[in-house]
């Protein structure tokens, strides 16, 4: 079962540009630890469903996870060998467009070691470079 809305205003968008800081979703508040992205850039369905499966796998289903990000956008193509021309793509799939400083996943409840060991797998299957970071205890 793909990520992707159940309905959107405009069927087609345009790409828009990837620049800037995310000040959403940059601070952990609802785990002890996350995984946070140092690049900007699109994350497609695919890699936060397979993203996912390998935290829960990892974690053996243990503790629980936040998925901080939705893909809202779609993203278009045209079919293969097809002339330039005749129009915009239909859409292909769905990504998220995260900016740098974004929280992507967090965990409670397992180990420390266990969920950066987890978050490193996930991470793995995202094609951005990201952080593990940890709640600071006052």
């Amino acid at each position: 079962m793909a990520l992707m809305p159940k309905r959107v205003k405009f069927r087609k968008t345009q790409r828009g540009r990837r620049l800037g800081t995310s000040y959403r979703a940059s601070q952990l508040n609802f785990g002890e630890c996350g995984l946070k992205v140092l690049q900007n850039g699109w994350i497609t369905d695919r890699q936060i469903e397979a993203a996912r499966v390998a935290l829960m796998r990892n974690t053996r289903r243990g503790g629980k996870v936040w998925i901080r990000i939705f893909p809202d956008k779609p993203v278009t193509k045209k079919p293969a060998e097809t002339r330039m021309g005749k129009g915009k793509g239909s859409p292909d799939h769905w990504v998220a467009v995260v900016r740098k400083g974004r929280i992507l996943f967090e965990m409670e409840g397992i180990p420390i070691d266990l969920a950066r060991e987890s978050m490193r797998l996930a991470a793995d299957k995202l094609g951005l470079r990201t952080k593990f970071i940890q709640r600071e205890h006052h």
